[in-house]
C-alpha cells in the first residue's frame, strides 16, 4: 500500500504565473533538482499591490499567484507593520467573507469521490501542519503542482502560529479555496483556535500587522476557524484529520430499559471509552472558538487534539490535557468498521515526537504508527526544520512531507519530503518561544477565555 514516489514523471514545467516559484525557493524533495540560490527581494520580480478585490468577485488563478508573489516579496521586502499595503483591510475582509461561506456550509467530514470529480486521472494532494511557514507552503505548492481539474487538495490543519507568516499562509489557502472550492479542502487544526493564537504568536502576528485593525482582523480569522471541517473521506478508502480518532457516545439503559430512559454518559469512565462513528461525527458541533474537554460536544477536542499510541486501547489524554490516546487496536477496528485502509493525521512534529519513546521521531515529514491487518496510520508533518524559532542550541532540522494518492483505488501514499526554503527572511518571532513549550503539552485549560464556549472545571 506504501511506497517511495517514482523517479520518474516530474513535475510539469511552471506557466509564467508560476516561474517566480521556481527560483525562490531551496527545497529540494525526493524527485527536485538540487538547491540553487534563493534571490534577494531586489532580484525578484515585484507583484502587483496594493492587491485589489476583482471586479465582479469571481478570482483568476493569476490573481491567487499574485497574492503569493506578493506576499513572499513582501516577507523579504517590508517590515510586518506596512502589511497592509500588500493586502488592505477591505479586500482581507472580502476574501475571508467569501472564504467563510464556502467553509460554514461544508460537512463536519467533507467526502472527496467521483461525485465530487474524482476520476481515474486524478490526484490528491495530502499536506500536514505548516505552522506559518511560508516559504516552505509556496514551495510546497510549486513542487506539488498547484490546484487544478485534476490534481485535489487536503490540508490538514494548523495553518497558523510558531512561524511568523501564519496570517499570510492561511490568507493564501483561503484564495486557493475560494478559487477552487471542490478542488481545495481546508480541515481544522488544534492551533486553529482562540487559546493556541493567544499563546503561540498568531494573536499578536495579526495585531503588529494591521495595527488598528488588528482586533478586527483577528476577529475575522476566529470565526472562520469556527467554518473549518474536522475530517475528510477521500475516495472511501482514506481518512485524514488532525490529530485522528474520537470517542462516541456511551448509552446506558436504565434500570426500567425502556427506551426512551436511555442515559447517556458525556463524559464516560476510562474502561467506558469507546470509538466514535462517522454519523457521531457528522452531528457534532464544531462552531465553538476552543474545542471544549468536558460536555457533550467532545468530538471536535478528540479529532483536534488525540495521538496514536503503542499501547492497546482508548484511554484520556493525559500528556495534553484534551482528547485520547489509542492503540494499533483502534486503528484496526476503525479501518474495518468503515472499510478504510489508511488514515492520515498530523499534529505531531519533531519536537512533540522527540518526548515519545513509543513512536518513530519526526525526521523525514512521515511516521508509520500503526501497521494493522486492514491498513495504516500515518502521521504526516509538512513544516520543515520546525519550529521556526527554536530555544535549544541544536535544531530539529527534520524534513517536511506531503503526500500523493493515485488512482484508481487512491489508498496507497507516495510520500514526497523535503528540506526547508533557506535562508528563511529574518523577523521577530510573535510568542516567548523560550518559554512555551514546543509540544503542545500540558494544555493550560484554565487560561481559555469563558466566552469561548467552552464551560471551565469547577471544584
Amino acid at each position: 500500500m506504501l511506497s517511495s514516489p517514482p523517479s520518474a514523471a516530474p513535475p510539469a514545467p511552471p506557466s509564467p504565473d508560476e516561474d517566480f516559484f521556481s527560483t525562490a525557493s531551496t527545497s529540494t524533495s525526493s524527485d527536485s533538482k538540487p538547491p540553487s540560490p534563493s534571490p534577494s527581494a531586489s532580484a525578484a520580480p515585484i507583484p502587483q499591490i496594493p492587491i485589489t478585490w476583482p471586479d465582479g468577485g469571481a478570482l483568476t488563478v493569476s490573481w491567487v499567484t499574485n497574492l503569493m508573489r506578493a506576499f513572499d516579496w513582501a516577507s523579504r521586502a517590508m517590515p510586518p507593520a506596512e502589511f497592509p499595503s500588500v493586502l488592505p483591510v477591505g479586500v482581507f475582509d472580502k476574501l475571508v467573507l467569501a472564504a467563510s461561506k464556502i467553509l460554514h456550509k461544508e460537512p463536519n467530514c467533507v467526502t472527496i469521490d467521483e461525485n465530487s470529480g474524482l476520476g481515474p486521472q486524478s490526484r490528491v494532494v495530502v499536506v500536514g501542519d505548516v505552522h506559518g511557514q511560508l516559504h516552505d507552503v509556496l514551495f510546497l505548492l510549486r513542487d506539488a503542482g498547484f490546484p487544478a481539474d485534476d490534481r485535489f487538495f487536503v490540508f490538514n490543519g494548523d495553518y497558523v502560529d510558531r512561524g511568523a507568516w501564519g496570517l499570510e499562509v492561511f490568507l493564501l489557502l483561503l484564495a486557493w479555496k475560494v478559487l477552487m472550492p471542490n478542488r481545495v479542502y481546508l480541515l481544522r487544526g488544534n492551533h486553529e483556535s482562540k487559546y493556541c493564537t493567544s499563546v503561540y504568536g498568531f494573536e499578536k502576528e495579526v495585531l503588529t500587522k494591521y495595527g488598528e485593525s488588528g482586533k478586527h482582523v483577528y476577529r475575522k480569522c476566529l470565526g472562520c476557524f469556527e467554518g473549518l471541517p474536522l475530517a475528510s473521506i477521500i475516495a472511501g478508502k482514506v481518512y485524514t484529520a488532525h490529530g485522528g480518532l474520537f470517542r462516541g457516545t456511551v448509552v446506558t439503559p436504565s434500570k426500567r430499559s425502556k427506551k426512551k430512559n436511555r442515559k447517556v454518559a458525556h463524559n464516560p469512565a476510562v474502561n467506558s471509552l469507546i470509538l466514535g462513528s462517522l454519523e457521531e461525527l457528522a452531528k457534532a458541533r464544531r462552531s465553538v472558538l476552543d474545542p471544549p474537554w468536558e460536555g457533550p460536544n467532545l468530538i471536535p477536542g478528540d479529532i483536534l487534539w488525540s495521538d496514536p499510541s503503542m499501547s492497546p486501547g482508548l484511554s484520556p489524554n493525559t500528556e495534553r490535557g484534551i482528547g485520547l490516546l489509542w492503540g494499533p487496536d483502534c486503528t484496526e477496528e476503525f479501518l474495518k468498521k468503515f472499510n478504510l485502509k489508511l488514515i492520515i493525521r498530523s499534529h505531531e512534529g519533531p519536537d512533540a515526537r522527540d518526548k515519545r519513546s513509543d513512536l518513530e521521531g519526526m525526521d523525514v515529514g512521515y511516521t508509520i504508527d500503526h501497521l494493522v491487518e486492514s491498513g495504516k496510520l500515518i502521521t504526516l508533518f509538512s513544516a520543515p526544520d520546525y519550529p521556526q524559532f527554536q530555544a535549544t542550541e541544536e535544531r530539529f532540522r527534520n524534513k517536511g512531507a506531503y503526500i500523493i494518492l493515485e488512482p484508481p483505488h487512491f489508498d496507497t501514499a507516495i510520500f514526497h519530503s523535503f528540506e526547508a526554503v533557506t535562508p528563511r527572511p529574518k523577523v521577530n518571532p510573535y510568542y516567548d518561544f523560550e518559554d512555551v513549550i514546543d509540544s503542545d503539552e500540558e494544555l493550560d485549560l484554565v487560561s481559555m477565555v469563558p466566552d469561548s464556549g467552552v464551560q471551565l472545571p469547577t471544584a
